[in-house]
This record gives C-alpha cells, structure tokens and sequence, in this order.
C-alpha cells in the first residue's frame, strides 16, 4: 500500500484540450520569441559551445511551428501575458523536447534526430556570435548550471524563467518525455535559485555580440579542402585503373594504387622496433625511444591491419585526430610502440616522428576497428610519459614511458588526501578513473602522477591519445605541479580543465597573477590565469579566473583564444569582474600581472588606479572596459 505523503507522479497532459491551428501557433512563437530561444539556449547542453548553442537555440525555436492543426496539452497556469494561450504550450512543449534531444548521445545503430544535428539554417558564415559576458554571479551560475544534466536545466528554466510552480514544472517535464520528472527538480534544487540572473545578457541569445572566426585557420581549411578535392579526382582516376590490388586488410578500404612506398609501409616486418635499453643512452628522451611493448608485438596479422586501416581506414572505422593533426596514412614503416590486449580490445601504437597513432578492435573481430590520431612532434621527456591505451566504464589504461619508475593517481580536488599507487606491469598501468564530465556538480578531478629520473609529473586525460601536463608558475618560468603547494594551487580550477577537452592540448599552466584584497573586508581574492598550449603551437585558450576565500571554484572572469597573454612571448595579464559584496553592494574587481603600473576602467565603469589593482563602486550588469600601462609603458588590454 502507498504511504499518502507520497506525491503522485502527475499523469501526462492529456490531448483533448483546444485545438491549435498553425496561425495561432506562429503568432504565439513570434510574440514570445525571446523568451522561446532564452530556454532553448538554457537547456542545451554547453558543451556545444557558447556560439553554436546560439544558433542551436534560434533553429530549434524557428523549428517548433507544428505542420497542421495540434491539440494543445493541458498545461498550468503562466504568467501574465501567457494566460490560457494554447499556441504558446505548443510551441513551448515542442522547443524543449527538441532542445533535451539535443543533448542526447548519437547511437551507432540509429539515424540521428534532426535536432542532434548542426543547425543549417540560421548560419552565419566567417562570424561567431554569443552572448555578452555577464558579472561574477552570473559566470558562476553558468558554471553550475552546465554540470546539471539536460533534464535538470529544464526544470530550473522552467522555474526561473517561466516562473512556475514545481507543480507546473512537473507537468511541462512530464509532457515533454522526461523519464523522472521529480529527479530532475531535485536536482535543479541544489542550484541556488538566482533566477533573476537568468533576465541578465549572459543568458540572452537574443543580445549578442560578433567576432570573426579563426582567419587563418579558414585560409588553411579552404586550401586543404582544394587539395583534397584535386587527390579525390586523382583517387577516382586510379579506381578506374586495371588490376587485382592488394585486397580489403580486415577494416581496411579496398586499395587505391600500386605504390611500391606504401607497400613498405603496409609491411609489418619491416616496422622499426626500438631496443628497450636504447632510451638510456640515447640523446632524445621522447616517443623516438619507447620500446615495442605488449603481449600481440609478434602477431604479423594484427600488425598488417593496423597498418593497412592506417593507410586506407574503411567506411566502418571511426576515425578521429585531435585539431590541426593529419590524418593521412604512413610516410614510410613507422615505430611499433605497443601490440597487446587491453581489456576487451586489441590495440595497436604507432608513431611515425609526427604522430602518435591507435589501432584498436574487438578481441572476436575486426569489426567495430577505431583510428586515432593525434600530434606528438617537439614532445620531451616531460611530455612523452604516457599515452591512452584504452578507455572503459569511466576507467583510463596508460601505457607509461620505459624511464618511469611509479605511477599514482591523484585527485586534485583533494590535494591534501595523497595519491593512490597503480600497479605498472610492462609499462601499463591499472585502471584509472578518468576525470569524466558527469551530471551533477564538479567533486572531483583525478590525474596521473609519474615518478621519473627528473622527478614527479601531473598528467591529466583531455579525451586524447596523449594526456596534457600540468605545470605552474610564471610563463617562461612554470615548473610541473607535483608538490603540495602547486595541488593546493590547481584545487580551485580542476574543473575548469574541462573547457579544452578535444582541443589538441599540449600543456595547461596555472599562474597566481595577483591577489586582491574584497572591498568590504571579508578577505582576499586570488586571480589565476590557466593557459593551454596545444601541440599545433596556434589556438592557445586563457582564462583568467577570480577565486575568493572560502569558495570551492574560480569564477571565469575572461577568456580569450589564439593570443599571447599569460604566455613566454607576453607574460602579461589584465581582467576584471562584477562583484557582489554581502551587503548587497556591486563593484568592478580588476587586476593586472605585477609589472602592471596604471588601470583604467572606461564604458559602463569610470575609475582608475595606480598599480596592479582597481577597485571600483559599480552598477549590476555594467560593461566595463580595462586598459593598463605596464612600468614601460606599453600599453596593456583587458583580456575578454
């Protein structure tokens, strides 16, 4: 028998309220269309990016007029303005399901929805839009906001900006298809309710702001994409071409030409094998020198097609490479790094001098074969300790450089908890638990530490055949995070690594630029900038993160891409933020890398101070513009 404080689940709505014609749903969808796209923006999951969530959440809202007359569900009660209107519930319920949908994972053996797919229209071409940043609250409310899950963010949009009661949330939840309702609100509940936040520009993608796209980045795509149509008519000439080739190499494409270069490389006896002593005498210490490991390095069939997926992979593999990496077959017979069984897969590493490369199958087939790629040229011994075997049920398989003695695992959210030994057999390492973006908020961080002849390194797992180092200190200056005192530096901003997965990242530094002390005396606050360098050398992303005392995060305050700051090449940084002090008073926080002489905030904010710091009586949702002068007296611009 059911307890009677149980609450029931409420019933879905039913389908034999009015009936909504076209018209009125469009006039419904045009007189609400800011706050249509503001839920559709809120619900879609962040990792897309703040730009194509823009774009994402017009096309999705555009989308959501029905084809023919609808009956309308039976919904609750909504603000003034909204009372009783049938066609806006339409629209409403069609903007969400669809947003939800988006941020499903794509199936291996289902089509994709339409709305799991990138918008075609609205595009613009050669520009990036997004909102305008808004002040601390409201970077730190994004930031919570993107740890919940899709479900969840409906809820707490519903209840901000629908302004519903959690009955009527349960009831849009319930008609959308949400599987548990009830979880979803409990789980938007541990997000503070600032639901005025949500009126503010950060969340408003309606008020945008444009930028050009990486200029050199669409000269070099439009060249490639020249260069692979002229090889595609090549290709298409050779097909056509008399004789029996090589034959499909398990996952491997039917080949394209007889080229007695890329037979050799096809030829797995003539791969080179380094000696396991070589790397003790060699001058190099990098993935030049890893000998050839694993249980499967004398399986000649496994290796021929590994090597013939390289080459040619078939329309079955799934292919990947981290950004600005070539995905090109091998230019000759490469290095065998490792051939081995790893857990349910046969895997296969291969490394040309540019590129670290994985093969990996099912152990009942070659069925299902994956290809990775990714950029490893200029790596040092610092940077060529380990590389992704595998990954399982949220778990990481490293295998380890031949000159590292212990791993361990850390989580940086916990500095002062130690590390927890990995058992090393051959150079592979235990399972890791990676540190996977999961629902809910950021708890915890786990990294790999390596103990080497040069000390102790953090390696941490972006997604990518080779995991980023961790560093900290002044750029020109950084020094690997293995001590206490850079663990209690990275705690803070951990999370935020998780912003340059799948970028190609090389290395991460966290540099305390500055500490500032709050206006009404509730201590001070640390300003960090954490600078990823990737393998390409172009395409760095900065952030400059606000931490004040007592709080578990940073607060993204600015970010920028594809520039010098906080680098070697300019050790400099300058950024603001909205604070809101207990009282209830707002001020503009700003602060510069202490060679910073002179701040100057104009726009929204007027103030200026002498020296590395500006504390200014501000407005919320005031834009502010910073200028510096360092002790030169070069000029320095506010990082946006």
């Amino acid at each position: 028998m059911q307890s009677q404080d149980v609450a029931q689940r409420p019933a879905p709505p039913s389908s034999t309220g009015p009936v909504v014609d076209v018209e009125q749903a469009e006039a419904a969808l045009v007189e609400h269309y800011p706050r249509l796209v503001r839920l559709a923006y809120l619900v879609l999951p962040p990792g897309l990016g703040r730009s194509r969530r823009v774009l994402t959440a017009h096309a999705l809202t555009q989308r959501a007029l029905p084809r023919n007359r609808t009956p309308a569900p039976v919904i609750p009660a909504q603000s003034t303005g909204r009372d009783g209107d049938p066609g806006y519930a339409v629209v409403r319920l069609k903007v969400l399901r669809t947003a939800l949908e988006a941020g499903l994972p794509l199936k291996r053996k289902a089509w994709p929805r339409r709305s799991q797919l990138p918008p075609v229209l609205p595009q613009v071409w050669g520009l990036k839009l997004f909102p305008r940043s808004g002040g601390a609250d409201e970077l730190a409310l994004d930031q919570r906001l993107s740890t919940l899950s899709g479900p969840a963010r409906a809820a707490y949009a519903l209840r901000g900006v629908e302004r519903l009661p959690d009955e009527g949330a349960l009831e849009v939840l319930t008609a959308v298809g949400v599987a548990d309702p009830e979880g979803a609100l409990l789980e938007a509940g541990g997000v503070p309710a600032q639901y005025g936040l949500l009126d503010s520009p950060e969340f408003d993608p309606c008020s945008l702001q444009a930028r050009p796209t990486d200029l050199m980045r669409r000269r070099q795509h439009l060249k490639a994409a020249l260069a692979a149509g002229a090889a595609l008519l090549v290709c298409g000439a050779l097909l056509g071409l008399p004789g029996e080739g090589w034959g499909p190499d398990g996952a491997a494409a039917p080949p394209y030409a007889r080229n007695p270069s890329a037979q050799a490389a096809l030829d797995p006896a003539k791969l080179t094998r380094v000696s396991p002593a070589a790397w003790r005498s060699s001058a190099r210490t990098d993935f030049s020198v890893w000998p050839a490991r694993g249980d499967l390095t004398g399986d000649d069939a496994l290796l021929r097609r590994a090597l013939a997926v390289w080459a040619r992979p078939g329309g079955t593999v799934q292919v990947s490479a981290t950004p600005g990496t070539p995905s090109g077959g091998p230019p000759g017979p490469p290095q065998l790094l490792y051939a081995g069984t790893v857990d349910a897969a046969r895997v296969v590493l291969l490394h040309d001098g540019l590129r670290i490369v994985r093969y990996a199958e099912p152990k009942d087939g070659a069925e299902g074969a994956a290809l990775d790629f990714a950029r490893v040229d200029g790596a040092t011994r610092a940077e060529a300790g380990a590389v992704v075997l595998g990954r399982a049920d949220g778990n990481v398989r490293y295998l380890t450089a031949p000159w590292v003695s212990e791993a361990r695992e850390r989580d940086l959210m916990k500095p002062g908890s130690g590390a927890m030994d990995l058992t090393l057999t051959d150079g592979v390492t235990a399972p890791l638990a990676g540190p996977a973006l999961r629902p809910g908020p950021c708890t915890s961080w786990n990294v790999l530490q390596l103990t080497d002849g040069d000390g102790i390194r953090l390696l941490t797992d972006l997604g990518e055949l080779v995991p980023a180092r961790l560093t900290t200190g002044r750029p020109g200056a950084a020094r690997d995070a293995s001590g206490a005192r850079a663990a209690h530096t990275w705690q803070p901003f951990a999370c935020s690594l998780g912003t340059v997965r799948s970028a190609g990242v090389r290395s991460v530094n966290a540099w305390a630029f500055n500490e500032q002390p709050l206006p009404d005396a509730s201590g001070s606050a640390a300003w960090v900038c954490t600078r990823a360098e990737t393998w390409r050398g172009g395409g760095a992303r900065v952030l400059a993160q606000f931490h004040t005392p007592g709080g578990r995060y940073g607060a993204v305050a600015a970010k920028a891409e594809n520039v010098p700051a906080c680098g070697p090449r300019d050790p400099h940084v300058l950024a603001g933020v909205l604070w809101k002090a207990e009282e209830g008073g707002w001020y503009l926080l700003a602060a510069g890398s202490r060679r910073t002489a002179s701040i100057r905030a104009g726009g929204g904010v007027e103030g200026a101070a002498r020296g590395s710091l500006l504390t200014v009586r501000a407005e919320q949702g005031a834009q502010a513009e910073l200028k510096g002068t360092l002790k030169d007296g070069r000029s320095l611009g506010g990082l946006q």
